[in-house]
Order: C-alpha cells, then structure tokens, then sequence
C-alpha cells in the first residue's frame, strides 16, 4: 500500500498548524512546530498566499491529518458531493468512518498512522471478521474487536495502561478493559472551523 513518506514534523509547518502526526511526541516540547512555527525553506516565512493557495492548503491538510494519498482523497470528495445533504457534513463522516480513524479516536493509537499499522498486522475483528484494510468504512451497529495475538504484543504491555484515558467521540463507544468498541451513531460534525476548512476543500476539487 502506498504511503506519503515526507518527514512528518515538515509537513505539521508546511500546514502551519500541529496534524498531530507523530503521537506523543506532538504534545512535548520536541515538537518542532514550537521553535519553527513557519514552513520549511529558506524564505518562506513572508511568502503570501493567493485564494488558490489557501484552497490547496487546506486540501493538503485536510489529506495528511488522516493520512490519505491524493487519487483516495480525491475519490472520497466525489462521494461526499454525489450524496444528498451538505458536502463538507458528507466529506467529514466519509473521513471519520475509516477503520485507521477509529482506532485513533479510541486512544488505543497515539497516531493515525500507528493505528494503520495495528489494523494492516491483523489485529482486529469487525462483527467477528478479520479486517485488515486501513480505509475499511464502518456504520452504525458495527463491532469492533482484538484478537488474542494482540494482547501478547509488545505495544500492548507498553501502552495498555493508556487505554481509556482519551475522550471518546460520542458516536463511539469503547470499553477499554475488554478493548471492544462500537459504533453507535455518525459522526458528530461539530467543529466550526472544520466546517469551514472542508467546505474550502470541496471549493478546490470544484474549480
């Protein structure tokens, strides 16, 4: 599977904000968005951005929060625009329904990327079955399981104690001790500048 590769802390200053792509090591003082806070390069501090640039802005970072190439981004904002009901609503519960994106919001994963890589080594069960693919899309009702080779792994015993100490999104619920989780509602689509942010994205695929 295809992966964007580019060192995670530049791309956090190429978006001018912290993606959180890195886990823990985002809310340290090691983070380097808090002695950079600027993009890469020798002269980018100044530079301007046009109305085009602000709209492939959000479009990539919109990408990289969740860790998705293009050709899949670009497939999941032709969806959301087909559907009924307001694009950016549609295009924010396509992102969130990912397999990866539940993980993460469990708090079982520090990172999106870290929880793809539990979801691609077989870890997890939904309704009963194996899955094994980052974008697999859940819905209400849906199931969400570990296998026993999981809890003998050395990132179990390591990050086991965190497990329920992050606020579960209210569409989610996790019972951290039997580490089950299931999808009780969609994705609640609350955040404001979220809104306007995606509503940008879907402006830059229509152009």
């Amino acid at each position: 599977m295809a992966r964007n590769l580019s060192p995670k802390c530049k791309i956090c200053r190429r978006a001018g904000q912290k993606l959180f792509l890195k886990g823990e090591r985002c809310l340290t003082s090691k983070c380097p968005m808090l002695r950079k806070p600027y993009p890469p390069g020798a002269h980018q501090r100044h530079q301007k951005l046009t109305e085009y640039g602000k709209q492939l802005m959000e479009k990539q970072k919109a990408k990289r929060t969740y860790g998705i190439l293009e050709k899949q981004f670009r497939i999941y904002v032709k969806r959301a625009v087909a559907k009924k009901g307001d694009n950016r609503e549609n295009l924010f519960r396509i992102l969130e329904r990912r397999l990866d994106n539940v993980i993460f919001q469990c708090g079982i994963a520090s990172s999106r990327d870290m929880a793809r890589q539990i979801v691609k080594h077989q870890h997890l069960l939904v309704n009963g079955r194996r899955v094994d693919i980052p974008s697999f899309r859940v819905k209400k009702g849906d199931q969400i399981s570990f296998n026993d080779k999981f809890r003998k792994t050395a990132f179990f015993d390591k990050n086991k104690s965190l497990f329920g100490k992050k606020t579960v999104p209210g569409w989610i619920s996790f019972d951290p001790e039997k580490l089950e989780i299931k999808i009780i509602d969609s994705p609640l689509f609350e955040e404001v500048d979220l809104l306007e942010s995606l509503g940008t994205v879907i402006d830059f695929y229509s152009r």
